[in-house]
């Protein structure tokens, strides 16, 4: 199939780079043009980076006065072909040994090496899900329009590429005390109530440039029941987005797969996440393994994440740090 049959089949299909997009023949033939109370952004008409610009030099001192023992931890789950994925994501990782086949070396020194080869979704595990990820009715963060900048080779506004290093005051919300459960049930939605009762018992004030984290214990699940792990997740509804959201934090997310309560009551599909990405810029974290913060009672730390330089991608694998 020729370059550009293919690329009108993916996105006709509603395909964008890791995930899809429900298209009907409906939405396609609607304008997106129409006028929205959601962009441009506060930020400007032609922002890329949305919540991320909070993260000053102001924010990132501030977070750095958390620092009191010098101990780092990885916030990251490992990933493997077995680790439970999104509907029709996957990952596989080979072991290539170029030119050494029947024990062959390279040089008088018998040089050998090993590359890896991963063939595999960038939305699988630990990940940073960028503001071009999630869109209403094709449209995008700042009014960007689908057909404007998504390519079958990567968008080319919005970009995970774009997105500055997140070093800011990172904070985990234990939930599993809040509700008195090791693993908070599926169909738990955390309310705005809820959120400020944790917030008050753990002595922590939300603040402009936050990232802030739930931990539900449903990391458990993985390898125990990916079925429930995946089919179903407690989190965060639509009020409560709304509230973290006007707290100027610049990143939600947790041990869950999508960060919010999910199937949504409402029946919408991840309504929290077009809200937050699109409508907010506010960056999505998703897998983080916030353990043994809990159990060591981390409630604040500094955030640091560097993530790769995909060009293009608007999500990808990351392995944040927490430093206390």
């Amino acid at each position: 199939m020729k370059t550009k049959q293919l690329t009108k089949a993916v996105v006709a299909a509603g395909f964008v780079l890791g995930g899809i997009v429900p298209v009907s023949a409906q939405n396609q033939k609607e304008s997106v043009s129409a006028k929205a109370d959601w962009y441009p952004s506060s930020y400007g008409a032609s922002d890329e980076i949305g919540a991320a610009n909070l993260l000053t030099s102001d924010v990132v001192l501030q977070a750095m006065k958390l620092v009191k023992l010098g101990k780092t931890l990885p916030l990251a789950v490992p990933i493997d072909k077995n680790l439970p994925a999104f509907r029709h994501r996957s990952f596989n990782l080979y072991n290539i040994q170029p030119g050494e086949q029947a024990g062959n070396t390279t040089g008088p020194n018998k040089f050998t090496f090993n590359d890896e080869l991963v063939n595999g979704w960038t939305g699988v595990g630990t990940q940073l899900n960028g503001i071009g990820h999630i869109g209403i009715n094709n449209v995008y963060y700042n009014g960007n329009k689908a057909a404007d900048f998504v390519t079958v080779e990567g968008v080319k506004k919005l970009g995970i590429e774009k997105v500055p290093p997140m070093v800011t005051r990172g904070v985990v919300l234990d939930m599993t005390a809040h509700y008195g459960k090791a693993i908070v049930p599926g169909d738990t939605e955390f309310t705005i109530a809820d959120i400020q009762a944790v917030l008050k018992k753990q002595g922590i004030t939300l603040r402009k440039g936050d990232v802030v984290l739930f931990n539900t214990g449903w990391l458990e699940l993985i390898g125990k029941d990916n079925k429930q792990f995946l089919e179903v997740e407690p989190g965060i509804g639509m009020d409560a987005a709304k509230w973290l959201a006007d707290q100027q934090i610049v990143a939600f997310g947790g041990d869950t797969w999508a960060s919010e309560i999910y199937p949504n009551p409402t029946g919408e599909e991840f309504p929290v996440n077009q809200f937050m990405l699109a409508k907010r810029g506010i960056y999505n974290l998703e897998l983080i393994d916030s353990r043994p913060l809990v159990r060591d009672k981390i409630w604040q730390f500094l955030f640091v994440l560097g993530q790769p330089l995909y060009i293009g991608s608007t999500q990808v694998n990351v392995n944040p740090i927490a430093i206390y």
